[in-house]
């Protein structure tokens, strides 16, 4: 770091790289000194910041920290990179291809001591961190159910993972997160129907470890592009729509008793609809902030790689669900903790 603040790098100008280039290139206390794209920058992505060919070159401008916006299947090779450079890094979600290459990567950053996060940026969606914080108070009581719809047209900036992989890790992450829950099982089917050896679409079930139920359905093969999550629990029902940033909440209107023999449950009934006002900050500035923060020791509001190594073991198990038609029970033993 020098006396202008942190200095940083990025891997790939890609769909999301781009937005990347233009986040740090204004984050304050940051300078993006050098962007990494064997392509080179025929779009002019890179915000004026040299355009290298290698992430060596990269490391030997001196950066504090990187951002890894490369294809998934390169995570790990990037990343155990700048662990040996004994350079910080936030890499895109999900965090490796596969569990094996997830650990190698949290043992690299870990044995050294060095701040490394993933950008599950659904964390920074402001109706999301509004209903965390909700749940968090107890304003919904006991959580019964969390359902997640995540639903759109086919992107072709992806190649090399199913939809499992780059969209399921959202719902699989956020669901442990604004829960604070770990999944213990989960049961799936899933289809391909674009001709891509990946799947295209996934139906899941699962259990977290208090007992919640939650319910995903993720696809690549609808016109509607949906963007959902609710939690459903003793007081009402907490409705994101994380597209427009919209949080709602439907209360339960059931009165409660005093009277001790009647207090079985009488069921639910429609009460009042509350839609907040929320703040609407841009999800990935929050995120820069938030990784810079870490990186000056400032503050611990991240996706840590051993979080992401969590969700990329739980999109495994939905994948070896499908593929052989069982639940998966996920112990202790399977789960990072």
């Amino acid at each position: 770091m020098t006396a202008a603040g942190l200095r940083a790098g990025l891997i790939g100008l890609g769909s999301m790289g781009r937005h990347h280039a233009r986040v740090l290139a204004g984050l304050d206390g940051v300078t993006l000194v050098g962007v990494v794209d064997p392509m080179g920058d025929k779009n002019g992505w890179a915000q004026g910041a040299p355009v290298l060919a290698t992430v060596e070159e990269l490391i030997a401008l001196g950066i504090d920290y990187a951002v890894v916006a490369c294809p998934t299947a390169l995570h790990e090779e990037v990343g155990l990179k700048l662990a040996d450079a004994g350079v910080h890094a936030l890499i895109e979600k999900p965090v490796a291809d596969t569990v094996e290459g997830a650990r190698r990567l949290v043992e690299a950053f870990e044995s050294r001591s060095l701040v490394a996060g993933v950008g599950h940026i659904e964390r920074c969606n402001p109706a999301l961190r509004s209903l965390r914080s909700r749940l968090e108070a107890g304003e919904l009581g006991d959580v019964y159910q969390v359902v997640t719809r995540r639903q759109g047209p086919f992107p072709h900036r992806i190649a090399d993972v199913g939809v499992v992989k780059d969209l399921a890790t959202h719902d699989i992450d956020l669901t442990g997160w604004v829960t604070g829950q770990q999944y213990t099982s989960i049961a799936a089917h899933t289809v391909s129907k674009s001709g891509r050896p990946h799947e295209d679409m996934v139906s899941a079930v699962g259990q977290l470890s208090d007992g919640t139920m939650v319910n995903h359905l993720v696809n690549w093969l609808s016109p509607l592009k949906e963007r959902f999550t609710s939690v459903t629990g003793e007081k009402g029902c907490f409705i994101a729509d994380t597209l427009t940033a919209d949080l709602t909440f439907y209360s339960n209107a059931a009165v409660a008793t005093e009277w001790e023999a009647l207090r079985a449950f009488r069921g639910v009934s429609e009460g009042d609809m509350i839609r907040y006002a929320i703040p609407k900050r841009e999800p990935l500035l929050v995120e820069h902030e938030l990784f810079r923060d870490a990186v000056l020791g400032k503050g611990d509001d991240i996706c840590t790689l051993r979080q992401g190594l969590r969700t990329v073991e739980v999109a495994a198990a939905v994948i070896d669900s499908a593929d052989r038609g069982v639940t998966v029970r996920l112990t202790p033993e399977d789960v990072a903790s």
